[in-house]
């Protein structure tokens, strides 16, 4: 009795830990310490579960789990240490993968030991299912963030045939499961077509809602976790499940939310796959004509203003410039300017990218302000510095109706004084559509590579 309360006790602790560290990631400021208390939650619980274990283990057992451990957390922490912020999505959708994998693999593992256990069976079947689906999901997000897959792949009356794999997927796990069937073959089909409707479901979604798949898929992994830890029993397991399943799930909807867009849309609208193509011209579909700046008048802008509102995009990590805005931020206060970052909730390729990123070089948790209480601001705002950001400021969005951003919230950056906007060129973001912004007639346009062009700004501006 002692010796399992023990173990109990471990993940009791561990359990604490898990919803400490997921409430202190709530907040920038807190969030490095809320998942170091996390991980050491983790590890204690992992090896209780080796120690404390109460069956008999075979040395070799031991063995191969000592080397499992080993080089997972060299592989782990060599790819984590590399990465840059810019790859920081693809990493979270990797590492996710590998998450709805190995609930995928105990699924295969466990199945002959449970056969004629309905519930079992029922917990093991589902578990597979969704894990093999996360797998091939997150990978096809993976490629989708790196490049490898840059454009959406929709098939003939694609979402008719995901639904009838789908309904043919979960009524052949029915069978599997009532049926007390103990056939290799019926779970390895079940598996390999979970895995090719992940690939299907991902495959059409768009680049602008990665966001959203990204944290849908996340809370797919956790309740695969969790129908693991419910059929082991191990509470740590089932608590981490339960715990990933609803925070992904709460933040899915939280992305559609600040898109203004239903989940079904997501899913079967494949939103972000329009025309991508650049317009290299200088001529709006209405007519209008872009405005240049150069380094030099932007930084005379923004000497003479009382007030600057910085809105970080994508771009701005591509370049690896969050040093640099962040001394352009620090000089910009001592001429007296006040200075605050606008925060949108899909900027970049996952939740909270630019705060991460932002948060890398010290920039102050205070002045990362979000969208609902940043956008009354924007019209006593001075000037606006846009780096790197496209959709997320699009006016489209309150005046187009026929554009497929139309009723996303955005953030109000033309009803500032003045505007600049930073960007390589004209090309489209990943909605693949025309942005009215850049030829509004308050806007500058700031063409160049960010880090080139704000270490020119910032040079500027320290000779004045």
């Amino acid at each position: 009795m002692e010796y399992i309360f023990s173990l109990e006790f471990i993940y009791l602790i561990a359990s604490i830990t898990f919803i400490l560290g997921l409430k202190m990631l709530g907040h920038p400021e807190t969030a490095r310490k809320g998942n170091l208390i996390a991980a050491f939650g983790m590890t204690i619980a992992i090896f209780g579960t080796i120690f404390l274990y109460q069956g008999k283990v075979q040395p070799l057992v031991y063995s191969l789990i000592a080397a499992a451990i080993v080089i997972g957390t060299i592989i782990g922490w060599g790819v984590a240490k590399k990465v840059g912020m810019t790859k920081m999505p693809e990493l979270v959708s990797l590492f996710n993968g590998m998450g709805g994998a190995s609930a995928a693999i105990i699924g295969l593992i466990e199945f002959n030991h449970y056969v004629g256990d309905q519930l079992s069976i029922a917990t093991i079947i589902a578990g597979l299912i969704i894990g093999s689906i996360s797998f091939s999901g997150s990978m096809i997000a993976w490629a989708k963030l790196n490049g490898t897959l840059n454009k959406p792949i929709r098939f003939p009356s694609y979402n008719i045939i995901n639904n009838i794999i789908l309904i043919a997927i979960l009524g052949f796990g029915a069978y599997i499961t009532i049926s007390g069937s103990d056939s290799q073959l019926y779970l390895y089909l079940i598996f390999f077509a979970a895995l090719a409707y992940g690939v299907l479901f991902v495959m059409p979604i768009g680049g602008a809602d990665m966001p959203v798949v990204i944290s849908l898929l996340n809370s797919f992994t956790g309740l695969a976790a969790a129908f693991a830890g419910f059929l082991y029993g191990n509470m740590v397991m089932l608590t981490g499940g339960i715990l990933v399943g609803s925070a992904g799930t709460i933040l899915t909807f939280a992305m559609c939310d600040a898109m203004n867009r239903p989940l079904a849309s997501v899913i079967f609208g494949a939103f972000g796959e329009g025309t991508a193509g650049s317009d290299a011209s200088q001529k709006s579909s209405q007519g209008g004509s872009i405005k240049k700046t150069t380094p030099s008048d932007a930084a005379i802008l923004m000497n003479y203003a009382n007030r600057v509102i910085i809105v970080p995009g994508y771009g701005l990590a591509v370049a690896q410039a969050q040093h640099v805005i962040h001394e352009l931020e620090l000089l910009l206060e001592k001429k007296g300017v006040e200075v605050k970052y606008a925060i949108h909730p899909v900027a970049g390729r996952m939740p909270g990218h630019m705060n991460v990123l932002l948060a890398e070089t010290n920039v102050d948790y205070d002045k990362l302000v979000e969208m609902e209480d940043i956008n009354s601001e924007f019209q006593n705002t001075d000037a606006v510095l846009v780096v790197g950001a496209n959709d997320v400021v699009n006016p489209a969005a309150h005046n187009d109706p026929s554009s497929p951003i139309y009723g996303m919230p955005i953030l109000d950056v033309e009803k500032a004084k003045s505007i600049i906007i930073n960007k390589r060129s004209m090309n489209p973001g990943y909605a693949g559509i025309e942005n009215e912004l850049f030829f509004n007639q308050k806007t500058s346009m700031l063409f160049g590579d960010a880090k080139d062009v704000l270490t020119k700004l910032v040079h500027e501006l320290k000779n004045m």
